[in-house]
């Protein structure tokens, strides 16, 4: 296949959805999905635990697997599509930045919150300095006025981001938003500017087109939408509906559609579907990582998840902070056992 390509795609399922399967990933099922993306020419794969390097812990979930054996994996069996890996700075450190390079990753995705880029610039710059490509992405991007967002992504370009992302890690955002955010980044940040949807509003797709139509030219696409949340922007079906408006990815769309239906699906816990709480995710602009620890929180206190998100998103509790999901759900559980006794 012709490496033509207009869009440049990124692949996330083998990090966004480890938190689809609670971070269970073997070595064996990333071998086989990182083999068939390289087999359909995606240009980069994502690999990581869900939360980004060192992400496995008691607050954010352990990893069945240590991602470094699942990031050598995903090198070895990957001759065309290169291997990216997310960094949170305050999880993830330099120095597991340093072992994912040594091990053939080619780039680094620096996130942080939308309005506190300053935290990246150590990362950004280490990521450099080791030859990676380097993306500066900003999360929960809802989160900011326009005029934020702007003063941060450009803050990321001066540390030497090669890319900014505009990231809707609640899938919160709607067309229009999107379309003004891209547009006005485009013309205020000097390097390239990529989109990261979520589906919790049944808006990923719509917002990934509206994000093309406005000037992104770095995408987000997660096979079979396998993702936080409701997932994301589902990579097969993304490339057939650009190939139908004639924008080139350069992905073959069979083989995409046959890893999705033989690989990817079977490993799958249950169908990604907008379920109550997912929808509730992008309602209440709250993190699509927090579905699962929002509803393990329901059930030991056995309240409605819903409540529980709807009162996050009210605090605007932003990733780092799931410590707090715990406690919303006690309090909840005390004035709902208060109100019962009055």
């Amino acid at each position: 296949m012709e490496n033509i390509r207009d869009i440049i795609l990124t692949e996330v399922a083998l990090r966004d959805g480890s938190h689809a399967v609670a971070h269970q990933y073997t070595v064996e099922q990333v071998l086989n999905i990182a083999k068939g993306l390289n087999a359909a020419n995606v240009p980069y794969i994502e690999v990581t635990h869900g939360d980004g390097l060192a992400g496995s812990s008691l607050q954010y979930g352990f990893s069945r697997t240590n991602e470094l054996e699942l990031i050598e994996a995903a090198v070895s069996v990957c001759d065309t599509s290169k291997i990216a890996v997310l960094l949170l700075p305050g999880i993830g450190t330099v120095k597991e930045l340093k072992q994912a390079a040594n091990l053939g990753v080619k780039m680094a995705r620096v996130a942080t919150h939308v309005t506190e880029a300053d935290v990246s610039a150590q990362h950004i710059d280490a990521a450099k300095n080791l030859g990676l490509e380097t993306v500066g992405f900003l999360m929960m991007s809802h989160m900011a006025p326009v005029a934020k967002l702007i003063e941060q992504a450009k803050l990321m370009e001066s540390f030497g981001a090669d890319i900014v992302y505009m990231v809707d890690s609640a899938g919160a955002l709607l067309p229009h938003q999107v379309t003004e955010r891209i547009k006005t980044l485009k013309e205020h940040v000097g390097v390239e500017i990529g989109f990261h949807g979520h589906n919790n509003l049944s808006l990923a797709m719509g917002n990934t087109l509206a994000a093309i139509e406005a000037g992104a030219t770095r995408i987000d696409g997660s096979i079979r939408c396998l993702g936080a949340g409701a997932g994301n922007t589902q990579t097969e079906v993304l490339v057939a509906v650009l190939d139908r408006l004639g924008i080139q990815t350069g992905v073959d769309l069979y083989k995409m559609i046959d890893l999705a239906e033989n690989i990817v699906a079977p490993i799958l816990p249950k169908p990604q579907e907008i379920t109550k709480d997912s929808l509730v995710l992008g309602y209440a602009g709250v993190y699509s990582s927090f579905l699962l620890h929002a509803q393990r929180a329901a059930k030991k206190y056995d309240i409605d998840s819903r409540d529980i998100l709807i009162e996050l998103g009210r605090r605007k509790v932003v990733g780092g902070q799931e410590d707090m999901i715990v406690d919303v759900a006690a309090e909840i559980a005390q004035k709902r056992q208060a109100s019962i006794a009055y």
